[in-house]
């Protein structure tokens, strides 16, 4: 390990933790002043150091790393591409040092952009609503400037897809009622029982008449769940009814926190954090991620063995990250074929931007043409990291003759050094990466030059355009 200095990173995890330089250095066993140095760059970390720290704390070793802060870095990137708030170029050095150096500043721009382009397209879409009245049809109130999803998503995202305590509580839960995989019925049956005994719920199906999966009336205790969902799907949805009664303290606790900006982002977070304990119960964090590393991550498997969906398998392997016990770090994503991006969430450094849509030669698109079978990638990113990407399609509560249902492509991506650990690397050449396909986090945004499938001009620089000439690009 060579000379690595840390201080801003020390300084962050320290005021996180509540804790005087003091508190820190009698918990790391080192003295007041070598705990100074450190924060002021004086000393470099060491390994022995940095074993205490993970250690004591808990924290993975690429808290420390400049690669961990690859998703932080484009998110800036993002902000000064924006030339409405930022007109003047702003080298990409510079960036790097400010958020490896300043995290929390490099942050609360971010989040200041966030709340800016929020508010911006919320009146551009008040405005437009309020041309399109009529005397007879005026708006709700707030109808143009509510934007929950948004809010909800960003809250997942800046917790890398993981909630501690959420999890942990889940987890405690699992092992009262012996939930393990392999028998999805007497899971849904272990749920049903709890709820019934202990909470005096009155669980009853029945055929829905307006699309209704589930219904729970807090009042009467009457929980109704719709014929048409599968036994898993039954006990995912008893689940995270069961999470409110079962640990409703942590699930508010972890929202309440996140400080959303209306009543109809923090009931859509509730209902997400919810569905997180409900996967979490039913796929318990340390059996799950035993039986992903030893099936090297074979979604299909695993969704076989725990008797749900290849969805729920997907979005559970994007929340392998506690501390000490980290699966792969994935992205998820959940995209229709306009590309509709409705589901988002990372644990990795790759950035999702919100401008110009997503890329078309990313193969989650592809796979819609190969409905049912999993496609993989090799992709590179603009600043030359390389992804592995397994897509598929899946398609969602279809039960009538006539009814169109949802079909939805499920992304599921890592960074290549992590591919090597998945079934899904065997036949590939990992190591020679020449014909990974050069991908973009969105065309306004993307850097790349003579792109075939540009849909829009990038930001970043200004248009060069002969009237008298044509390229295999068209900006």
């Amino acid at each position: 390990m060579g000379k690595t200095y840390v201080g801003s990173r020390l300084r962050q995890l320290r005021r996180e933790r509540d804790l005087s330089q003091a508190s820190l250095a009698a918990t790391l066993g080192l003295s007041a002043s070598y705990v100074n140095q450190i924060e002021h760059d004086v000393r470099p970390l060491t390994v022995p150091v940095l074993l205490r720290i993970t250690e004591s704390f808990g924290v993975d070793a690429t808290f420390f790393s400049r690669d961990d802060d690859s998703r932080l870095l484009a998110e800036v990137q993002d902000v000064v591409l924006d030339k409405e708030i930022c007109p003047t170029t702003v080298e990409l050095q510079e960036i790097s040092e400010m958020v490896y150096n300043h995290p929390t500043l490099a942050r609360a721009m971010v989040d200041m952009h966030r709340r800016y382009r929020n508010v911006r397209d919320k009146l551009s879409l008040a405005v437009d609503t309020r041309n399109s009245l009529t005397p007879d049809a005026p708006a709700p109130a707030n109808q143009a400037l509510s934007m929950p999803h948004e809010e909800v998503r960003d809250f997942f995202y800046a917790r890398q897809n993981y909630l501690g305590h959420v999890d942990t509580a889940a987890e405690r839960l699992a092992k009262k009622l012996s939930i393990e995989p392999g028998d999805v019925r007497a899971t849904e049956d272990a749920i049903l029982r709890k709820l019934v005994d202990d909470h005096g719920v009155t669980v009853s199906l029945t055929q829905d008449v307006d699309g209704t999966l589930h219904r729970f009336d807090r009042d009467t205790r009457q929980l109704v769940v719709s014929t048409r969902l599968h036994p898993g799907q039954r006990a995912f949805r008893m689940a995270a009814e069961l999470g409110y009664l079962e640990a409703g303290k942590e699930i508010h606790a972890c929202v309440d926190e996140a400080r959303f900006t209306s009543e109809e982002s923090h009931q859509l977070a509730l209902r997400g954090v919810a569905s997180y304990f409900a996967a979490a119960l039913m796929l318990p964090y340390r059996s799950f991620h035993a039986d992903s590393e030893k099936s090297r991550y074979d979604i299909e498997y695993l969704g076989q063995i725990y008797g749900v969906g290849y969805e729920t398998i997907c979005h559970r392997l994007s929340t392998l990250q506690r501390p000490n016990l980290r699966g792969i770090p994935f992205t998820f994503v959940r995209v229709d074929r306009a590309g509709n991006m409705s589901k988002r969430q990372s644990a990795t450094g790759f950035h999702f931007t919100h401008s110009g849509g997503t890329c078309p030669l990313w193969n989650v698109y592809e796979t819609f043409t190969n409905p049912g079978h999993i496609m993989r990638q090799l992709a590179q990113m603009p600043d030359g990291r390389n992804y592995l990407w397994i897509s598929r399609t899946v398609r969602h509560h279809r039960g009538r003759y006539g009814e169109p249902g949802k079909l939805f492509a499920i992304g599921l991506g890592c960074e290549a050094r992590h591919a090597d650990r998945t079934v899904y690397a065997e036949g590939l050449d990992i190591e020679d990466l020449s014909s990974a396909t050069p991908i973009g986090a969105g065309c306004r945004v993307c850097t790349r030059e003579n792109c075939a499938q540009r849909a829009f001009p990038p930001v970043h620089r200004a248009l060069r355009i002969d009237a008298h000439e044509s390229t295999v690009a068209p900006y």
